[in-house]
């Protein structure tokens, strides 16, 4: 008899939490197919995102987050240090140092052998930016840039660092920031997704994990869509020989029927995140080639951002598909590009580097502000941390190399709101420790969520008995950096 009332009392529970999906859930369930209730009028926009949201007018509808995975060398691009020149081969003061943990590619070595940079800087723009030759197109738009040189980070080695800045946790789990502004905010676009993901082919360098774009503990349904550069852009975009466009609707139809009722029963949110990602599917098998079908755009575009862009997988392609992107309403997009972890041969490693990013970079900044997305779209260029002042390994004539430094590198940003032509924050003349206006990882996701019209002390996802956010317990918004 117990056993019989204990059985009912979890079928009552489990058909309470199923009627209620078809209340509440049902309303769920229409946003994530852009679909209203039956005898309302169906939405034309993208997805949804939380009521509420933004919380204020935004600057920034959309982020394109150009990820130079690595560390690139601050001391070689936008923070130089003329004076090491006379202090070549001396031995990195401890004063300096501070007893500074060292990764194990240099915790053996018993001296830190001083090493300037073998390029020329320059002043540019009526900002007076300071910006290596290797950059010489990005030094073309200067005025569009505010350069952020006091970025710090907590961790040194690459896989808990790049974790970090995707995700504002080092270890990994946590959703990503693409993934929490999907959620957030939904999207502009009903034809692709919210949130896609590129990486340069071609090109050595750290391992580049899925859960970097990943949801975490959110519904899966605002992860990152990776773009591949060969085959469909997208898996399994292309229906399979013999089926036709008619035949993928009806049987999309069914399947939507047997999973909606599925759904209505149990009220499980993956349920009503594959129904959505089907539908999403569906619509991008006519989206995502015309996309990717670069055939209409001018000569002028092509001299823009280099050759290269011609060619799916390099980073000049990535950059242009973010135009097209951007302006088909995508709201988060997320180049990666490795390569930059210049332990040894750096001189002539990074210059590669230069090469094949500078002037697809400047290209995507003037493109967007020729077309009047700029003033709405941030874009943001850097890596995971910087590069230390002294030598790893030998110091030679003619080679050196640098290690992790986490205390301070430098970032771009452009565009969504923020106050162009500025240098912000300074590093002593070692480039070494922050002297001025200290920037971590959780102020600067505080800030771009604060130009999407984001708080972000308000945005949380409640996952096991705590309300999580991006930024977790931290975080400021640098106003100085804000138009």
């Amino acid at each position: 008899m117990k056993q019989t009332r204990t059985l009912a009392h979890l079928q009552t529970r489990r058909h309470f939490f199923g009627r209620s999906a078809k209340g509440v859930g049902s309303i769920a369930l229409a946003h994530l197919l852009r679909q209203d209730l039956p005898g309302t009028q169906a939405e034309k926009a993208g997805s949804v995102g939380l009521p509420g949201l933004p919380h204020f007018a935004p600057k920034a509808k959309r982020v394109i987050w150009l990820f130079q995975s690595g560390g690139p060398s601050q001391l070689e691009t936008f923070d130089p240090k003329p004076g090491l020149a006379k202090l070549r081969g001396q031995d990195l003061p401890e004063s300096v140092r501070k007893g500074q943990r060292l990764t194990t590619m240099t915790a053996h070595q018993t001296s830190f052998p001083l090493v300037e940079s073998v390029f020329d800087f320059a002043q540019h723009g009526d900002g007076g930016a300071w910006i290596s030759e290797l950059l010489p197109q990005t030094a073309a738009i200067a005025d569009d840039l505010c350069i952020v040189r006091s970025m710090h980070t907590d961790a040194i080695n690459h896989d808990p660092a790049v974790t970090f800045l995707q995700t504002g946790a080092q270890i990994a789990g946590r959703p990503s920031f693409g993934a929490w502004l999907s959620y957030g905010l939904g999207s502009e676009s009903s034809d692709l997704p919210a949130f896609v993901v590129m990486i340069t082919q071609g090109t050595g360098g750290q391992p580049l994990y899925d859960r970097l774009w990943g949801s975490g503990f959110l519904p899966t349904q605002f992860q990152g869509v990776k773009f591949r550069s060969v085959g469909d852009p997208v898996l399994y975009l292309s229906d399979p020989a013999g089926v036709t466009r008619e035949r993928r609707r009806e049987f999309l139809d069914v399947l939507g029927d047997l999973n909606r009722k599925h759904y209505e029963d149990y009220g499980d949110p993956e349920i009503a995140t594959r129904i959505a990602q089907y539908e999403m599917a569906f619509r991008m098998q006519r989206s995502v080639p015309e996309l990717t079908d670069l055939s209409g755009e001018p000569q002028s575009v092509f001299d823009l951002y280099g050759e290269a862009s011609r060619r799916p997988g390099t980073y000049a392609y990535n950059c242009l598909l973010a135009r097209r992107l951007a302006e088909r309403g995508v709201r988060f997009i997320q180049l990666y590009h490795r390569g930059w972890d210049q332990h040894g041969q750096l001189a002539r490693d990074i210059q590669r580097q230069a090469r094949a990013t500078d002037q697809a970079s400047a290209a995507l900044v003037t493109d967007l502000k020729q077309r009047g997305l700029l003033d709405d779209t941030l874009v943001v260029w850097g890596g995971e941390f910087g590069r230390t002042v002294y030598c790893q390994g030998t110091l030679t004539e003619t080679e050196y190399g640098r290690d992790h430094h986490p205390r301070c590198f430098t970032i771009w940003l452009a565009g969504g709101g923020l106050r162009p032509g500025q240098t912000f924050g300074a590093t002593d003349e070692f480039s070494y420790n922050i002297t001025e206006s200290p920037v971590d990882i959780h102020d600067l996701h505080a800030t771009m969520l604060h130009l999407l019209g984001v708080d972000h002390t308000k945005l949380t996802f409640k996952f096991q008995g705590r309300r999580f956010r991006l930024t977790d317990v931290h975080g400021n918004v640098v106003k100085q950096l804000l138009a």
